[in-house]
C-alpha cells in the first residue's frame, strides 16, 4: 500500500511539473510598473562616482514576459552605469530579452561619474533615461543627477609612484601642506566660497602661515582626512549670520558624502587638529559635522582659541577634544558624540558663555561634558586646570549624569558653573557627600543652579536644539554674562535664556 501511495505521490509531482508555463514567456506589451517614474542620484562632485540607487520593475500581468531590450538613452555616451537583474553593465550595454515572471518583479541599480562639463549650464544637471523596449511599447524612467564643480586639494604623487606624506613625530601620514603658490589652485591657504573643496587625506597648515576659510566656504572631507595646524600656524573661520534656511554666510566642514542618508552618519572623516604650538586660532559661524573627533584642540602656544557662533554635531569620539588648552568660547552648540561632547582634559583654561551642550548618542558612558586635570602615562601626569567656568550654559543629555568632573591631586582644579542647568542625577546617593557635586551647598563653584529639568529642546535628532518658552531654561541666565545675540544672530531678551538660542515658538 505504501508503495501505491507513493507512486501515486509521484506521478502527481510529474504531471505538476509537466503544467509549468515559467519559460513561456509573450513580449511586453509596454505595460510595466515601475517604483518611481524618475530617479534622483543626488548631488555629485565631478567626476567623484556617485552612491547606488535602485529601481524596482513590476511585471502585474498573469503572463510571463520578454521585455525586448533594456537600456540608457544616450548609449555609449551616458555616464550612468546600470545592472539590471544582477547582469552587470558599462555604459551603452543594451540589455536583451529580459525574462519578468507574471505577477513578480526585478531590481534594477543605476550608479554615475559625471563631469561639470556633462552637465545643463544653466542648472547642472546631468539627465539620461532607461528606456524599455521600443515603438509603440516605448517605456521610460527618467534619471537626473546634480553635478557640483569643486576645488579638489590631495597629496601629490611622484615619479617613482610614492605618495606625498606628512611627519607626523616618528611617523608619516597620507597628506600635504596647502601652498600659498600653487601653479593649479593658486593660494590654497584662502579658502573662498566661489566653489566647494573636496580634501584627500591631512591638508597642513605650515608653521609662520595662516589658513582663512571665508563667509559661505563649504569643505568637505574625504574618509581619514582633515586639517592640521603646524607650530606657530593659525586657523581664521570668518563666517558670518545667515539670513536664509541656505545657511549661505555659514562656513560648514563636512563630509565628502552628499547623499540626505549621510547627513547624519558620523565618523565620515578624521578632525580638525590644532597641534601643541599652533596659535591664535578664530572660529565664527562654523558648522562642524560628522567628524570622528570635531576639533582636536592641543596648548595653542599659551593663546586663546576663540570659538563663537560654532555649532558640532555627530562625532564619533568628541566634539571638541581640549588638551592643555585656553579656549573662549560663546553661542557653542555640541550635539551626540560616542565619548563626550566637550572634553577639557590635562588641564588648561577655558570659558563657555551661552553654550548648548547635549548628547543623547546611545551608550551609557557617553556625557555631554567631561572636566579633568590629568592624563594618565604621560610626564608630568597632571597639569593645572587653572579655570573652568560655564556662564548661562545648558548640560544635558539621554544618560542620568552628563558632567563628569575628575580631579587628581598634585595640580589645580579650578572650575565653577553659574546659572547653568545640568543634568545630573545622584542615583543611590552615591555623590552625596562627593566634593565636586555639591550643586546647592558650594557657592565657591556653583550658583543658580537648574538641576534635572527639561530645557525642551525642539528636534534632538535633527541637531535643532532650540528651545521655546515652556524650557526650563527660559529667562533663567543672568545678565552678568550676558552675550547680547544668540548662534543665529537673534537678539537676546531680558533676562536671557540659557544656552546658545534665544527662544522662539517653535516652527508648526
Amino acid at each position: 500500500m505504501r508503495q501505491l501511495t507513493f507512486l501515486f505521490f509521484i506521478g502527481i509531482l510529474i504531471t505538476v511539473s509537466s503544467c509549468r508555463t515559467d519559460f513561456e514567456t509573450v513580449p511586453s506589451t509596454g505595460n510595466l510598473a515601475f517604483s518611481r517614474d524618475t530617479i534622483y542620484l543626488d548631488t555629485v562632485f565631478t567626476n567623484i562616482g556617485s552612491s547606488t540607487y535602485s529601481l524596482k520593475v513590476y511585471n502585474k500581468s498573469k503572463n510571463d514576459i520578454n521585455i525586448p531590450s533594456i537600456q540608457l538613452g544616450k548609449g555609449l555616451n551616458s555616464k550612468y552605469r546600470m545592472t539590471v537583474d544582477g547582469m552587470q553593465g558599462n555604459q551603452g550595454r543594451v540589455f536583451e530579452n529580459v525574462t519578468l515572471l507574471a505577477k513578480d518583479s526585478l531590481y534594477i541599480f543605476i550608479e554615475t561619474t559625471a563631469n561639470i562639463a556633462d552637465a545643463n549650464l544653466t542648472d547642472f544637471l546631468y539627465t539620461d533615461q532607461i528606456l524599455f523596449d521600443g515603438g509603440s511599447n516605448l517605456q521610460k524612467v527618467e534619471l537626473v543627477t546634480l553635478v557640483q564643480d569643486a576645488v579638489f586639494l590631495y597629496p601629490q604623487k611622484f615619479a617613482d609612484g610614492t605618495t606625498e606624506t606628512l611627519p607626523i613625530g616618528d611617523e608619516a601620514i597620507y597628506g600635504f601642506f596647502l601652498d600659498e603658490n600653487d601653479p593649479i589652485n593658486g593660494n590654497e591657504l584662502h579658502f573662498t566660497n566661489k566653489k566647494p573643496y573636496v580634501i584627500y587625506g591631512y591638508a597642513a597648515v605650515p608653521s609662520g602661515k595662516t589658513a582663512v576659510f571665508d563667509a559661505g566656504t563649504r569643505v568637505h572631507f574625504h574618509a581619514n582626512s582633515g586639517l592640521i595646524v603646524a607650530s606657530n600656524a593659525s586657523v581664521n573661520v570668518n563666517g558670518a549670520t545667515s539670513t536664509t534656511d541656505k545657511l549661505e554666510n555659514e562656513v560648514i566642514f563636512e563630509g565628502d558624502r552628499l547623499e540626505p542618508d549621510f547627513s547624519d552618519v558620523p565618523g565620515q572623516w578624521g578632525t580638525i587638529w590644532l597641534t601643541d604650538g599652533s596659535t591664535n586660532h578664530k572660529f565664527n559661524h562654523l558648522t562642524i559635522k560628522n567628524a570622528t573627533i570635531g576639533l582636536l584642540i592641543q596648548n595653542n602656544n599659551g593663546t586663546t582659541v576663540s570659538i563663537k557662533n560654532t555649532q558640532i554635531y555627530d562625532a564619533t569620539n568628541y566634539g571638541i577634544l581640549a588638551q592643555t588648552a585656553k579656549i573662549n568660547g560663546e553661542n557653542l552648540v555640541v550635539n551626540s558624540a560616542g565619548l563626550a561632547g566637550l572634553a577639557c582634559t590635562y588641564g588648561g583654561d577655558y570659558k563657555f558663555t551661552h553654550c548648548t551642550f547635549n548628547n543623547n548618542w546611545n551608550s551609557s558612558s557617553q556625557v555631554a561634558l567631561l572636566v579633568n586635570n590629568y592624563y594618565a602615562g604621560a610626564t608630568p601626569e597632571v597639569k593645572d586646570l587653572t579655570a573652568a567656568t560655564f556662564n548661562n550654559c545648558i548640560i544635558y543629555g539621554w544618560y542620568s549624569n552628563e558632567m563628569i568632573l575628575n580631579k587628581k591631586t598634585g595640580a589645580a582644579f579650578e572650575y565653577q558653573f553659574n546659572n547653568c542647568l545640568i543634568k545630573f542625577n545622584n542615583t543611590s546617593n552615591q555623590y552625596t557627600n562627593h566634593p565636586e557635586y555639591q550643586f546647592t551647598t558650594d557657592p565657591a563653584h556653583y550658583n543658580a543652579i537648574i538641576q534635572n529639568k527639561d530645557p525642551k529642546f525642539f528636534k534632538i535628532s535633527e541637531n535643532k536644539l532650540n528651545i521655546d518658552n515652556t524650557s526650563a531654561a527660559f529667562a533663567k541666565g543672568n545678565t552678568t554674562y550676558l552675550v547680547p545675540f544668540d548662534v543665529l544672530g537673534n537678539t537676546r531678551t531680558l533676562p536671557p535664556d540659557l544656552g546658545a538660542y534665544q527662544s522662539k515658538p517653535f516652527p508648526k
